[in-house]
């Protein structure tokens, strides 16, 4: 029993899981159907979430290798090579000594880069200088997954990262890898749903029609609602739906924004008492209070155009035609042309996303901050 049953980080077990059922059940339909993914979704919506819940059912846990990759803050081939390395032998250490060093022994270009203990059990020591031939690496790490002694199912989290590195041909040298590789079945997940469309569905792109596509959005509110009064019933406390679903619609069904709130209700409420909407407030200061030293440094960094356009879209909460003469005027920007400049800033930055044409700060809470969220 954990203190605290809406976990904000990683995952600890179906318990705390949300739902996903339907979700969890295609996904494992096509994976184990001889089908790649191509998993679509917002950020924080619970897509890794959903990967590693596939990851811990009984039969896949059973019968693949299961290896989830994260390569949001790589830029260039040898990070994405580092990354996709250390994921696996963390992934493959539960199997013992004898499976993890047969993975090492494929590696022969990083030797120096991988220790080993008294017990003869290898420990990833690799930096990113130490990777001298990426592609030959590369190509070692998929001649182990083809040759594995179970089938291997790769998750690669943040897959348009590589859209944006410094060599251009790595999408068609994964694709090259891919579509060779007889042994293992790939789950492409990505947030920037323009970026992904055209890796998956451009015909120029090495991609394309290679994967089925899968899309998912919010838990369904009476899901989610049922999920919260569980966990407070069992630890003796209680929850009104209203209060849960004033959350749920002020947070966009975000599931990463539902379960930090939902963390700190359950914090602040004793047991035997019930969660009723004047805790909302205090909930929600504390949250921003704590992490209000790094909004502080993020607000630091942005030049005054950009920053005063990322008020104006705070303020406007899902912002459209923000070159506009109306929209200009009503936040008293500069100009046109300056909007262009400090918005291509904001979105390089990742501090507003833009989807089908709508611009949104990227994490609520620091917009909440921003425009002094009852202060």
């Amino acid at each position: 029993m954990i203190n605290n049953p809406f976990i904000l980080y990683g995952y600890e077990s179906e318990e705390y899981f949300c739902d996903r059922k339907e979700e969890t059940a295609e996904l494992k339909r096509l994976v184990t159907n001889g089908n790649n993914v191509a998993l679509l979704a917002p950020r924080r919506i619970g897509k890794t979430g959903l990967i590693e819940n596939l990851f811990h059912q009984s039969q896949v846990r059973r019968q693949y290798y299961t290896f989830l990759v994260d390569i949001y803050a790589t830029k260039n081939i040898e990070e994405f090579v580092m990354a996709m390395g250390s994921s696996m032998l963390s992934s493959l250490r539960p199997f013992g000594q004898k499976v993890m060093q047969r993975f090492v022994s494929f590696l022969a270009s990083l030797r120096s880069g991988i220790s080993f203990d008294a017990l003869g059990n290898p420990s990833w020591n690799v930096e990113v200088g130490d990777i001298r031939t990426p592609q030959a690496t590369l190509d070692e790490l998929f001649r182990y997954i083809d040759e594995a002694d179970k089938p291997c199912i790769i998750a690669i989290d943040e897959f348009q990262t590589v859209s944006n590195y410094q060599e251009g041909n790595l999408e068609a040298t994964l694709r090259t890898y891919v579509q060779r590789c007889r042994n293992a079945r790939f789950i492409f997940s990505g947030s920037q749903r323009t970026m992904m469309g055209e890796i998956f569905l451009s015909p120029s792109r090495p991609f394309y029609q290679s994967t089925s596509m899968m899309n998912i959005g919010s838990i369904p509110l009476d899901k989610y609602t049922a999920f919260v009064k569980k966990h407070f019933d069992v630890a003796g406390k209680s929850i009104s739906s209203e209060v849960i679903s004033d959350i749920y619609q002020r947070f966009d069904g975000i599931t990463w924004y539902l379960q930090r709130v939902m963390n700190e209700f359950f914090s602040i409420t004793p047991q035997g008492y019930e969660c009723t909407d004047v805790m909302t407030d205090t909930a929600i200061k504390n949250i921003l209070k704590a992490s209000e030293f790094t909004y502080q440094s993020l607000l630091f960094q942005l030049p005054p155009r950009q920053k005063e356009l990322l008020v104006a879209i705070c303020k406007e909460g899902k912002a459209k035609n923000i070159t506009s003469s109306t929209y200009i005027q009503k936040y008293h920007l500069l100009s046109s042309s300056s909007v262009q400049s400090a918005i291509k800033g904001l979105l390089e930055k990742n501090f507003v996303t833009l989807n089908l044409g709508v611009y949104e700060v990227y994490d609520k809470f620091f917009g909440m901050w921003l425009i002094g969220y009852n202060r």
